[in-house]
């Protein structure tokens, strides 16, 4: 492959990388704005929890959730005993 289609390759991947991260961002912060005030009335009208989130926060728990997504389906690897450690050495 020459090297303009590695590069055409390689920004083609960049720009769908970023569409989908703010893609999933918008997705964070509208889905807070339109459940969380429905679920909580009570604790936003007290001001305990936000009604409206900032893009950053919503950057923060969309994080959150892919850390905890993939903490739990390294778990459930474990326990099907379908998780293999690579180690570099080939028997």
């Amino acid at each position: 492959m020459s090297k303009s289609k590695w590069v055409a390759l390689i920004g083609g991947a960049v720009v769908v990388v970023f569409v989908a991260f703010v893609l999933v961002l918008f997705l964070v912060k509208a889905l807070w704005a339109w459940t969380v005030p429905d679920l909580f009335p009570g604790a936003v009208e007290q001001k305990l929890v936000a009604e409206q989130i900032s893009w950053f926060t919503a950057m923060k728990l969309a994080l959150f959730v892919a850390i905890l997504s993939g903490l739990g389906h390294a778990s459930f690897k474990l326990q099907k005993g379908d998780f293999k450690v690579q180690t570099g050495k080939q028997e």
